[in-house]
């Protein structure tokens, strides 16, 4: 039960949900410009095409899992970790759509839905970061 609620929790929080909507996109991207289909397996490829995406899935899956981690953290320093760590995903993020442009994706509007999704996750973002450094333990 402790899972289940758990969950629950963590779903009402609005960051936590976009982090969800920014895994789907990219999972999406992902699948879309690589030349292998099989996302489980991108990592065993020699295109660089396929590492960039997924290195965008990799991220993209981390996040949810770093705002669990800090939304369960007792630890002030442990919640500004994780809060550094997803800043630094979200650049990388960025980073792989330039990647992949340069890679030679031709549908630029597909990288720039994930650049958009990555926005409003940021934004969100911000604003939970604020509220997990000034929150009393």
């Amino acid at each position: 039960m402790k899972g289940k609620m758990a969950h629950n929790r963590l779903s009402s929080i609005p960051v936590y949900r976009k982090s969800l909507e920014l895994c789907s996109m990219s999972r999406a991207i992902a699948s879309y410009v690589s030349f292998n289909k099989d996302l489980l397996k991108l990592y065993k490829s020699q295109s660089l095409r396929d590492i960039m995406a997924d290195a965008i899935l990799t991220d993209a899956i981390l996040i949810p899992q770093q705002i669990a981690k800090a939304e369960y953290s007792r630890s002030r320093s442990e919640r500004l970790k994780s809060a550094t760590f997803i800043n630094i995903m979200i650049r990388n993020i960025n980073s792989y759509c330039r990647g992949l442009e340069h890679d030679g994706v031709r549908e630029k509007e597909y990288l720039n839905l994930l650049r958009n999704e990555v926005k409003s996750f940021r934004k969100s973002f911000k604003e939970w970061r604020k509220s997990i450094i000034n929150s009393p333990l």
